[in-house]
């Protein structure tokens, strides 16, 4: 996929970036993103799965804000994943009015409550934090497009793949996608309840 048929807002931010190609992993993946299918992306460390998963998210938002209800849902680990995935969405749409906000558990979660309710485009959230504001109707998903969990190997551990699937069973239609470095039994089983007609793209350096 060229850069050339992004969104204007966007290509611009590639090109103030200095991002002018994509790099192999991102020219099989982002099509295959667009397409609108339900994927498992696997790719080693540094393979630019980040940068792909960053502009497939405000390629598919239309680079713009609209109305109040998250449209693109993103788990990461922990606080420290979840403060730098946010900063590096930000680097991205300075010149756009997309909404994007970061929830963890050293946060108030009243706070994070109301200001979800008061129009989020993007939520970027650790499992257990964002269970906790679906369980007490602090997030909206009727209006949900993405699905993502980025550097899904972490649900190999603790108790993170109860939390995870949870929340699909709330939501009527999106996209689901699943960075990770490697396929695990875990992954796997996450088949069994959202991820059942997903395809696997394989990368390897």
């Amino acid at each position: 996929m060229s850069f050339k048929k992004l969104n204007p807002l966007l290509k611009e931010a590639l090109a103030d970036l200095d991002l002018e190609n994509s790099n192999s992993f991102q020219k099989k993946a982002l099509p295959r993103i667009k397409s609108g299918k339900d994927l498992y992306l696997i790719a080693p460390g540094d393979s630019g799965k980040t940068t792909a998963m960053i502009i497939s998210v405000i390629q598919k938002l239309n680079a713009q804000a609209f109305e109040d209800s998250p449209r693109a849902l993103i788990y990461v680990k922990d606080k420290e994943a979840a403060l730098e995935l946010e900063q590096k969405f930000k680097t991205f749409t300075e010149e756009m009015d997309l909404r994007i906000y970061c929830a963890y558990e050293e946060q108030n979660i009243e706070d994070q409550k109301y200001e979800i309710y008061y129009g989020m485009d993007i939520v970027i959230a650790t499992p257990r934090r964002l269970g906790k504001l679906f369980s007490m109707t602090g997030i909206h998903l009727g209006q949900l497009q993405l699905f993502i969990i980025e550097d899904a190997d972490f649900i190999n551990r603790g108790n993170h793949f109860n939390e995870i699937i949870r929340i699909p069973l709330s939501i009527k239609k999106c996209q689901y996608l699943v960075f990770a470095e490697e396929m695990s039994p875990k992954l796997e089983k996450l088949q069994e309840s959202f991820m059942e007609r997903a395809q696997i793209i394989n990368f390897k350096k």
